[in-house]
């Protein structure tokens, strides 16, 4: 199938209600092949697994690409040089390798988010929201997948006024006050978006400040990320807790969304008023709970390694395999932190038999 017909049949996916299993299957496995023939790093994995467009009958056969990968091989179906964009990980060094994934076009990423935040976020909200964001725009960062993702909520979803609150010379304190103070005043709901350690930095200011606020009835936040290595940590209960009683909004209004740059769609969950969270997504992407060491799917209710399978994913590969533990639940899972002990080795293995077979 040529790519112009894929994108066009993935596009018309995303935008279907309800589809069946058998449709899900159908578009992975299109997937599967186009990717299995045109990503020569992941070929050669799928043949080390036996895994062949003769013997991947369903989206759960699809081997998992360890995430790291991304930061050891080009994994794209067409020339790096090539892509609309090339978003980047975020390293915490200099000397870090980022990983990338590399973007033909952006009107499948577009689509994605655009529909899963308007039911998820915007849920609720028939309007456009005044938007504060509390990460860098698209000028600043260019290669950063969030940065894109908070561009296309405020084109999309917010109001002429929304803003931007972070910039090279860090927060805009006064600027936060002033528009915190404005939506308390005048009644219209306000949203804040950003990464999870700007909202702590925004705590820790507001309470140096003195300043509690109590926003109007439809405010709410979205935070994403967590706070290791940029700001002071904070147990999950306790960032809700300040976030709700500094702002006024209910901690069911306090979303958290879970992405990646090596995924082209996100998962929310429905508010942090009960924690853990369960995080789910959209029809077009499904996520199975690994045995670290093994690889096998484990039952619900037993912890393991989250793999993601996301159909937005066409250029790259569909399924990945995270450094993250979870436990399956109805139709989504419990995210419970990043893999250690025996799990991270079972990370470590997996991403060095993904390297051993990819660059034979």
């Amino acid at each position: 199938m040529a790519p112009s017909a894929l994108i066009a049949d993935l596009l018309a996916f995303l935008a279907s209600d309800n589809p069946s299993d058998e449709a899900f299957d159908k578009q992975a496995l299109a997937l599967f092949a186009h990717q299995f023939q045109h990503n020569p790093p992941f070929q050669r994995f799928c043949r080390q697994r036996g895994k062949t467009l003769r013997t991947v009958k369903s989206w759960r056969d699809i081997p998992a690409v360890p995430i790291s990968a991304f930061k050891a091989l080009t994994l794209s179906c067409i020339p790096a040089d090539q892509a609309e964009r090339t978003f980047t990980t975020s390293g915490t060094t200099q000397a870090e390798i980022k990983g990338k994934h590399h973007h033909p076009t952006l009107a499948v990423y577009d689509a994605s988010m655009i529909r899963n935040f308007r039911e998820r976020f915007m849920a609720g909200s028939g309007e456009r929201l005044r938007m504060g964001i509390l990460f860098p725009d698209e000028t600043l960062l260019p290669n950063s997948s969030l940065a894109h993702y908070l561009a296309l909520a405020v084109s999309e979803f917010g109001t002429d006024s929304s803003h931007y609150l972070l910039s090279q010379q860090g927060l805009d304190t006064a600027r936060v006050i002033a528009e915190l103070d404005r939506a308390q005043q005048t009644g219209e709901p306000y949203a804040l978006l950003g990464a999870s350690y700007s909202f702590v930095h925004l705590l820790d200011e507001l309470q140096r400040l003195g300043k509690t606020f109590k926003l109007p009835a439809g405010s709410r936040v979205l935070d994403t990320g967590g706070f290791k290595g940029q700001s002071r940590e904070l147990s999950l209960q306790d960032f809700y807790a300040q976030l709700s009683g500094t702002l006024g909004i209910p901690a069911s209004q306090c979303i958290n969304m879970y992405g990646m740059t090596e995924l082209s769609t996100q998962f929310y969950d429905d508010g942090n008023a009960t924690l853990p969270s369960v995080k789910s997504g959209p029809h077009w992407i499904r996520t199975r709970v690994l045995e670290p060491l093994s690889g096998e799917e484990l039952p619900r209710g037993q912890q393991g390694i989250l793999a993601h399978c996301d159909l937005a994913n066409f250029n790259s590969v569909t399924t990945i395999l995270t450094e993250d533990v979870g436990v399956a639940v109805d139709g989504a899972f419990l995210l419970l932190g990043r893999a250690q002990g025996s799990a991270a080795k079972g990370c470590s293995l997996a991403v060095e038999e993904f390297l051993q077979a990819a660059t034979a």
